[in-house]
């Protein structure tokens, strides 16, 4: 006996139709800053330089709280020693921060070593208060600094 080929097909999609997918979704509220990128010279090298980034994750499970992230780009240079072309560079980013709502003010400051290859991931958690707030962004060689802002929830 042949099936109606509704059947066949309806048959044939019975076992994905049951299968049940679960998927993790964040909560609603977290949120990623990212700064406009900081232009900067490096220590260390005869000439070289590169972007920064820096970025902020606020989270409702850490009311008061923000993570300040900092991470070089590749760098581009020209070193005298052995490998002229693929310098490592150093420079220190600070992320100076304001709450404009209550005023509680600091900073996150970090030596970053750099290469052709960027840097590795500096963050850390900062105790800024719930509100809105206010970054500025720059090194301790020449550079462009940025300016941001973000929000922190209570």
């Amino acid at each position: 006996m042949r099936m109606p080929p509704s059947l066949s097909a309806a048959s044939l999609l019975l076992p994905f139709g049951t299968a049940t997918m679960i998927v993790a979704a964040a909560p609603a509220d977290a949120a990623t800053v990212e700064f406009p990128q900081v232009q900067s010279m490096y220590h260390d090298a005869a000439l070289c330089g590169g972007n920064i980034r820096s970025w902020a994750d606020t989270d409702p499970r850490w009311p008061g709280r923000a993570i300040i992230s900092v991470q070089a780009l590749p760098v581009g240079g020209f070193d005298p020693g052995e490998y002229s072309f693929a310098p490592m560079c150093e420079t220190t980013a600070t992320v100076a921060w304001r709450n404009t709502d209550t005023g509680a003010a600091g900073e996150y400051r970090v030596d970053i070593l750099a290469g052709f290859y960027g840097s590795e991931h500096y963050a850390l958690f900062q105790d800024t208060g719930p509100g809105h707030i206010v970054v500025n962004v720059f090194t301790d060689m020449p550079n462009i600094p940025a300016q941001s802002a973000f929000d922190v929830p209570a």
